[in-house]
C-alpha cells in the first residue's frame, strides 16, 4: 500500500500551557503523537525504547525502585515491568496529561495496559521534580523525555539534561544506581555533561527499529562515588 492511500485520522488534541499542541493520530494500525506537525513517537518505532530498558536494567540485580521519565506512547515503561520482580517499584513521571488520559482510553493495549499494573505509579508533572526530591531513592532512572539532550516539543525539558539536572540524577540514584538516557542522536556535549558529574559513561547505537538504518543513542551511565568516570562506546 502506498503511503498516499494510507488513512490518517485525527483521534484528538491538547494544547499545553506553554501553547504547545500534542496531537494524537492513526494511520491505519499505527499510533501517532505529532508536535507542530512533526512525529515525536509513533507506535511503529519502539526498538530503541525498549532496548533503552533492557540495557539499563541488565546491569542491576534486583532493582526495588524504578524511574521512567516520560511515559510517551508506553513501550518503555512495559518493557521495564516486564523485566523487574513482582514486589519492584515503577514510578512513571509525564509532564503531559493527555498522554496518561490517550494510554488508557485509546492504545494501551498495544502494551498490555502498563498503566493498570499494580507495581506502577503515575506522577504528572516533571520528571526532574521528582528527581530533586528523590534522595538514594532509585535504583535505575530511565529518561524517555522529549528528543533527548536537544529538546523537540519543549525546550524547558533541557533542564533534565544541564550539569544541575544530571548532578539531581546522581543524588537520586543509589550506590552504583544507573542512569539511562535515550536520544534521537548523538551529543558528546551531554557525555562529557555525564562524566563531570560522576557517571561511567557507555554510548551504545541502537536500530531505531529493526531493519532500519536510523540509529538512536543511549546513555547507559553508572554513578560512581568519586571521580574517575570513564567513556565507551559501542
Amino acid at each position: 500500500m502506498s503511503d498516499s492511500t494510507i488513512t490518517s485520522e485525527v483521534i484528538d488534541s491538547k494544547i499545553m500551557p506553554d501553547g504547545t499542541e500534542f496531537v494524537l493520530v492513526r494511520e491505519e494500525n499505527e499510533w501517532l503523537v505529532r508536535v507542530a506537525g512533526r512525529t515525536l513517537m509513533s507506535s511503529h518505532v519502539t526498538d530503541s525504547e525498549e532496548a533503552l530498558a533492557d540495557h539499563a536494567l541488565e546491569r542491576v540485580v534486583d532493582a526495588e525502585a524504578v524511574l521512567v521519565g516520560g511515559l510517551g506512547l508506553g513501550f518503555t515503561l512495559r518493557a521495564v515491568l516486564d523485566e523487574v520482580e513482582k514486589d519492584t517499584t515503577v514510578t512513571v513521571a509525564e509532564l503531559v496529561p493527555a498522554l496518561v488520559g490517550w494510554n488508557h482510553t485509546y492504545y494501551g493495549h498495544l502494551t498490555d495496559h502498563p498503566l493498570d499494573d499494580d507495581r506502577c505509579e503515575v506522577v504528572i508533572g516533571n520528571v526532574l521534580d521528582v528527581i530533586k526530591h528523590s534522595s538514594a531513592r532509585f535504583d535505575v532512572i530511565i529518561l524517555d523525555v522529549d528528543n533527548g539532550p536537544v529538546a523537540l516539543s519543549n525546550t524547558g525539558n533541557d533542564a533534565i539534561y544541564s550539569g544541575s539536572g544530571v548532578r539531581a540524577c546522581h543524588a537520586a540514584l543509589r550506590p552504583h544506581g544507573i542512569l539511562a538516557v535515550w536520544s534521537a542522536g548523538p551529543s558528546p556535549k551531554f557525555e562529557r555533561t555525564l562524566a563531570s558529574a560522576h557517571f561511567d559513561v557507555e554510548v551504545i547505537r541502537v536500530a531505531a527499529r529493526e531493519g532500519a538504518l536510523a540509529r538512536h543513542v543511549l546513555f547507559i551511565a553508572r554513578r560512581l562515588a568519586s571521580a574517575s568516570p570513564r567513556k565507551h562506546r559501542k
